[in-house]
């Protein structure tokens, strides 16, 4: 077909390739073509050029005549148009000049407006301007007795303040008019004017243009014949004499295969005329009937398709949707030698194919979605944050709001009660002003509701259609109502099971799109809301866990400091950003005025954690009482932590390898001197009273558990003022510096904070914490005191027992000077006993002090290890009674090893 439209030299679409028969030479006539005789043999044979001789003359002259007349009235017509468009401007220049209603309102518009109209329509060259009242009473007209009298023609739209334009029959003839309202400023109609022209004024062009239009449509035909002539010799030769049967059988068949394929064919020109569309092509286009010859622009497709065709370019499986069907489009240009240049496209319907492949893409997102909840949701073990999760996931790619309705229980760690009320946990929406419960809000959930029958079944409800829900209005009338009126139209609710327990329901919401939830997004909800229970009920058990460990955390670290003298002591303990660690101080009084500071650090997090450390804590507490060496109780320490790991093991075959460091300090304030000792822990830091800041040599000894090495203890001298530091390592390492930075960062804070231990604490961890550590930190401030000598009294004795007389005197005379006399007696009778027990069961040297603190302390110091003990003497028994006597009369009393004896204590409240 595409051929029979080729230029000259096109072969035969019959047979292609084929040379032309010795018949079709002898009708195709001479190679070369003379006028006269080419005419002569076109008009005289039988072959198709001559018919389509005859049928283009018939046709161009039919078509010469059709443009003449239609040329004729085309030109009538937009002569009449053009008389319209002038009435109606000359009309509504003149209803808005100035001076228009002023003169309508004056006592005779006629004198004022009939000079002025017929200049006007003298100018604007139109027959008749009239001006008239809302009655239609004519003020002004060509013929002056015209005046006065009723105009003819429509006014209704312009009295309603429109124009309009109308051909009429009126007082001077038929006639093209407007007619538009005269406007007061405040819009009120106040009077009309009309202008026009007269029929015969409106055709006269066409008619002197008639002669013109016949002579060129003489020439035209003239013209034509000598083409059509010149085109049936070329169809000859191109033909090579095919007769009329022959044309007719080959398109036939021709058409007979291009309108019996399944594929839309199109064959466009390049200039984006369209030449042919077969059968399909017109289906799947909704082409109209007239189709062919049109251009593809205005033929109503969509913009993307008729830009395709009209272009020509090259398109393979271009996909174009067209009304409700998806069609591939195929495109291939003509413009080879010897074919008309143009395109042809295939037109094929993809629709189903495209469905499947929407099935396939709407699975896809799916199982995306599902992977993104099991990627997405449980990040943190948070229940709240969990509960955002799931809400900001499924909005929108699944649901246009979302809520999270979890048990109260559940929030904090329990096991969820059916009986309770339920918390909005979490809202993710489109929009944030749905009339839905806002979030933290407590619901109880009506039994006929969707998120009722959820809880109590333990299964998902589906309702595609709320309005129509009388159960779910039940829950809240008011609320229902606005929720239907704001266009929420469907809901599915999942129950949040987590094995046997049901921690809530969450409930999806749909709102922008119209179709409701069908039952695939109800198995899609129920999936992705299982897995979120998961990650849900994980937190939920953590935050237990972490709840139950910071209980027992608490409760093992110290409340209140113990009241002493010795030391003016600040602390701050901060947890970690997630678990429970297990740092943990003590400030612990010992004998003689002094005091214990200690700091220690359990690896890890958790109960275990917190219970190991609450052993070592109460382990301090009991080593502490026997008046250790700080290398000895370390040691002490270290041995109880490696038993901790045996019991481990032994438990369940895997050593958890509990790990942990401490810093064990003892000051002296008699003394003023600071023993101290480490096992892997973090140096103390020194601030000497003129705020210069050092980290003493403390011999770091292995972390507690190891077993295996001695710990050595550094003895430092403080002057009376200075503040010790004592900390754990959350303080100076993170995961992002090196501790030997972190310790820098100390000194510097240190060395700019104030006085006292709080504004220490407080300078050290503003300096320290511009977000929470990933570790517990532990911090204690100590400032230093001093025992004066006015509050302490020694004396030596004599290995005589005539001294024990002179040690009574020498007290009492030190308590009537401390004012203390009400304690003479007891103290008399206590140091008599403590130093006749050393006079016989200890060594020399002895010696007494008395130390005036928050309590009387009396010590006897001695160079024996033997420590004595209370016990109940018989009737028989000469001594035994002076050990038992001390204990009734003081409040503590006690024995204190030394490297070189031993200090036999006793200590009374002061009155």
């Amino acid at each position: 077909m595409v051929r029979l439209l080729g230029r000259s030299g096109t072969r035969s679409p019959l047979r292609p390739g084929a040379a032309p028969s010795e018949r079709q030479r002898r009708e195709a006539g001479p190679s070369r073509w003379h006028p006269v005789t080419g005419l002569r043999s076109v008009l005289g044979g039988r072959s198709v050029a001559r018919q389509v001789f005859l049928l283009v003359v018939v046709i161009v002259l039919l078509l010469v005549v059709a443009a003449v007349v239609a040329l004729v009235l085309q030109v009538r017509h937009d002569t009449t148009q053009e008389a319209r468009n002038r009435s109606l401007a000359v009309a509504e220049t003149f209803a808005n000049a100035p001076g228009t209603i002023e003169a309508l309102e004056s006592p005779d518009p006629t004198a004022v407006l009939q000079p002025r109209a017929e200049a006007a329509r003298e100018q604007s060259k139109v027959d008749f301007i009239v001006v008239m009242n809302t009655d239609g009473i004519r003020y002004t007209h060509p013929r002056p007795d015209r005046i006065g009298k009723k105009f003819v023609g429509t006014l209704e739209p312009a009295l309603a303040g429109r124009s309009v334009t109308e051909q009429i029959t009126g007082t001077i003839g038929p006639l093209v008019q407007a007619v538009v309202p005269v406007k007061a400023p405040d819009g009120e109609v106040v009077g009309l004017v009309s202008a026009g022209m007269t029929t015969a004024n409106v055709g006269g062009t066409a008619d002197r243009q008639l002669p013109l239009v016949l002579s060129a449509a003489a020439v035209a035909l003239i013209l034509a014949t000598a083409g059509a002539a010149l085109v049936s010799r070329r169809l000859m030769r191109q033909t090579h004499g095919l007769g009329p049967h022959e044309m007719t059988r080959m398109y036939e068949h021709h058409d007979a295969v291009l309108h019996a394929v399944r594929e839309g064919v199109l064959i466009v020109d390049d200039g984006g005329t369209l030449l042919l569309a077969n059968d399909e092509a017109h289906r799947l286009l909704g082409l109209p009937a007239d189709a062919e010859g049109r251009h593809v622009l205005s033929l109503g497709l969509d913009p993307g398709t008729a830009e395709l065709l009209a272009s020509g370019r090259v398109a393979t499986d271009e996909v174009h949707r067209v009304g409700d069907r998806l069609l591939a489009v195929n495109q291939r240009t003509t413009d080879r030698a010897g074919v008309p240049p143009g395109s042809v496209a295939t037109l094929r319907d993809s629709t189903e194919l495209r469905a499947l492949s929407g099935r396939a893409e709407t699975a896809r997102e799916r199982l995306n979605m599902l992977y993104d909840a099991g990627v997405g949701i449980g990040t943190s073990l948070d229940v709240t944050r969990t509960a955002e999760e799931l809400t900001e996931l499924a909005v929108p790619r699944f649901a246009d709001f979302a809520t999270v309705d979890l048990f109260d229980a559940v929030l904090s760690g329990g096991q969820p009660d059916a009986a309770a009320a339920l918390s909005r946990t979490a809202l993710s929406g489109i929009r944030k002003d749905a009339p839905l419960y806002a979030v933290g809000e407590r619901i109880r959930f009506v039994e006929s509701s969707p998120q009722g029958r959820s809880l109590g079944t333990g299964r998902p409800v589906l309702e595609a259609r709320l309005g129509e829900a009388p159960g779910w209005q039940a829950q809240d009338l008011e609320r229902s109502a606005q929720i239907v009126e704001y266009g929420i139209h469907s809901l599915i609710t999942v129950p949040l099971r987590a094995g046997s327990l049901v921690l809530g329901v969450v409930s999806f919401w749909r709102c922008e799109k119209p179709e409701p939830f069908d039952t695939d997004e109800l198995a899609l909800a129920e999936e992705l809301v299982a897995r979120a229970a998961v990650s849900i009920d994980n937190a939920r058990r953590y935050t237990r866990e972490h709840s139950m460990a910071v209980t027992l955390q608490r409760s093992l670290l110290p409340r209140n400091l113990p009241e002493q003298d010795a030391l003016e002591i600040a602390y701050r303990y901060l947890p970690a950003q997630a678990g429970v660690g297990g740092d943990w101080f003590d400030v612990l009084p010992l004998s003689g005025a002094r005091v214990a500071l200690v700091v220690g650090d359990v690896v890890g997090h958790g109960l275990h954690a917190a219970a190991t450390m609450g052993r070592l804590r109460t382990a301090v507490h009991n080593f502490s009482a026997l008046d250790l060496p700080p290398d000895e109780l370390v040691a002490l320490l270290d041995e109880l932590v490696g038993r901790i790991d045996q019991d481990e093991t032994q438990e369940d075959g895997t050593a958890p390898v509990t790990g942990a460091t401490c810093l064990y300090a003892v000051y002296d304030p008699v003394t003023r001197r600071c023993t101290l000792a480490r096992a892997g822990h973090p140096p103390p830091a020194l601030i000497h009273p003129d705020g210069s800041v050092e980290f003493p040599d403390v011999p770091a000894g292995p972390p507690l558990g190891l077993g295996g090495l001695p710990f050595e203890t550094a003895e430092l001298e403080l002057a009376e003022g200075s503040r010790l530091v004592l900390y754990t390592d959350g303080l100076v390492e993170d995961r992002e510096r090196d501790i030997d930075v972190g310790l820098d960062m100390l000194r510097e804070a240190l060395s700019r904070a104030g006085q006292s231990p709080e504004d220490t604490c407080r300078t050290v961890l503003d300096a320290r914490l511009t977000a929470r550590s990933s570790d517990d930190i532990a911090l204690i401030v100590a400032r230093t005191r001093a025992l004066t000598a006015d509050r302490v009294a020694e004396w030596p004795v004599p290995a005589d027992p005539a001294a024990v007389g002179e040690v009574r005197a020498a007290v009492s005379r030190q308590l009537a000077e401390w004012g203390l006399d009400e304690l003479t007696f007891t103290t008399e009778l206590i140091l008599s006993e403590l130093v006749t027990n050393a006079l016989r069961y200890g060594g020399g040297p002895i010696h007494v002090r008395v130390l005036r603190d928050r309590n009387l302390i009396c010590e006897v110091f001695d160079s024996s290890s033997t420590s004595p003990h209370l016990r109940y003497a018989t009737m028989t028994d000469e001594g035994g009674r002076g050990l038992f006597l001390v204990a009734q009369l003081a409040e503590r009393w006690g024995t204190r090893y030394l490297p070189a004896g031993k200090v036999i204590w006793a200590e009374q409240p002061l009155p």
